[in-house]
């Protein structure tokens, strides 16, 4: 039976650069960096208590994303609308500015060094 999720891994041909630019950009603290093996790392990226989110090496993985809405990580802010300014101020392409999920919340989708997608998230409270 499975229990949750675990964790989320970004395979990149440059780990330490994406883990960066998720520090830098989006704001994302970078935990621990573990070696495996010969020029491969994992960083682990802290996301609050309960999620992990890693960005490894992977040599299978070279270049830009060729599908990058096939896997989105979502990050939940508290103000979306600062939080979106942030990340045009730093440079970082938006791909969708913030629209409104009904229900839901508000979402703006972002693009980051290796091509993924990845989006702000502003849940609707209560």
């Amino acid at each position: 039976m499975i229990k949750g999720i675990e964790a989320v891994l970004i395979g990149s041909g440059n780990a330490k650069a994406l883990a960066e630019f998720y520090s830098e950009k989006v704001g994302v603290e970078i935990g621990e960096e573990y070696e495996m093996g010969e020029d491969s790392s994992v960083f682990e990226m802290k996301v609050g208590d309960k999620s992990a989110f890693y960005i490894n090496s992977h040599s299978e993985v070279k270049g830009k994303a060729t599908e990058p809405q096939r896997i989105i990580v979502n990050f939940e802010v508290d103000d979306i609308d600062e939080a979106v300014g942030n990340l045009d101020k730093a440079g970082v392409k938006k791909i969708q500015d913030k629209y409104h999920m009904e229900g839901y919340g508000y979402v703006a989708t972002f693009e980051d060094l290796d091509g993924n997608y990845f989006q702000l998230v502003q849940v609707k409270a209560g």
